[in-house]
């Protein structure tokens, strides 16, 4: 496979506005509305992106069925510091699962549970 293999992800949530406000926070990003005008039944916010750059975009889905906290995939988010964002998470709503550790020449992540219970990682290599 010559590309990234994964193109989009999406992070199911019970209370939208409350998981607008945790990422926002944590991730110091602007989530933006990506709906579908013809189906009411499903509410989105995506995350920033970009083609010109490394890494995939996806988004917050609030989704009549899909239940927030499965924790089926873990989505990594990058920093420049993973540190950083892991001090972010208690203060938006959410707790740390594990904090920062070394995964040896592959940098560093932290594992953290954010406002809706879903588990997700932070990624840096400082």
């Amino acid at each position: 496979m010559a590309n990234n293999p994964v193109v989009w992800f999406e992070i199911y949530v019970d209370d939208l506005a409350r998981a607008k406000q945790f990422y926002e926070s944590v991730l110091t990003v602007q989530l933006a509305v990506l709906n579908d005008p013809n189906d009411t039944s499903i509410e989105m916010l995506s995350f920033p992106s970009t083609t010109e750059t490394y890494g995939t975009s996806g988004a917050l889905v609030k989704m009549e069925g899909c239940k927030a906290g499965g924790n089926g995939t873990l989505v990594y988010f990058a920093c420049e510091d993973c540190a950083v964002e892991e001090s972010k998470v208690e203060a938006a709503g959410g707790h740390i699962h594990k904090p920062k550790m070394s995964i040896g020449e592959h940098g560093f992540i932290s594992l953290a549970v954010d406002s809706e219970g879903n588990l997700f990682g932070l990624h840096s290599m400082k």
